[in-house]
């Protein structure tokens, strides 16, 4: 294999490693304690690992049943070192959160202590999904 072929080789290899590394977004999460029936009404009963999400990933329902996995980065407030060390959660998109929502991810209250202390009551977090 000649210099010209390894070239093309590398940059080959290099671009199929670009396209499937997975980005993570960022953004804000809160937490909930209500037990009302969810917006995704199939999503009901799939335990506490759930979260609502806000228009930004709503998509008119379409984000019904998705599944992100979720880790705190650090605090949205007062909140001193609010994140669980290395812990990420898997949750399921089981409501909608409503205007105002206070973060993209709305998790039920026991998904959220998986990551962060409930006392920070707001985060920030990177999430993809999955």
């Amino acid at each position: 294999m000649g210099i010209h072929e390894i070239r093309i080789l590398m940059v080959v290899s290099m671009v199929l490693c670009l396209t499937s590394a997975v980005h993570a977004a960022q953004g804000n999460a809160v937490f909930y304690t209500s037990t009302d029936t969810p917006a995704c009404s199939q999503e009901h009963n799939k335990g506490t690992m759930i979260a609502g999400v806000s228009d930004e990933l709503w998509g008119n329902g379409a984000a019904c049943g998705r599944r992100y996995r979720v880790q705190c980065i650090g605090g949205a407030n007062e909140a001193p070192h609010p994140c669980r060390s290395g812990a990420s959660v898997e949750v399921t998109v089981v409501d909608y959160c409503r205007q105002p929502c206070n973060g993209v991810l709305n998790l039920y209250r026991d998904a959220f202590a998986q990551i962060a202390d409930l006392d920070a009551g707001k985060v920030r977090v990177e999430y993809n999904q999955i």
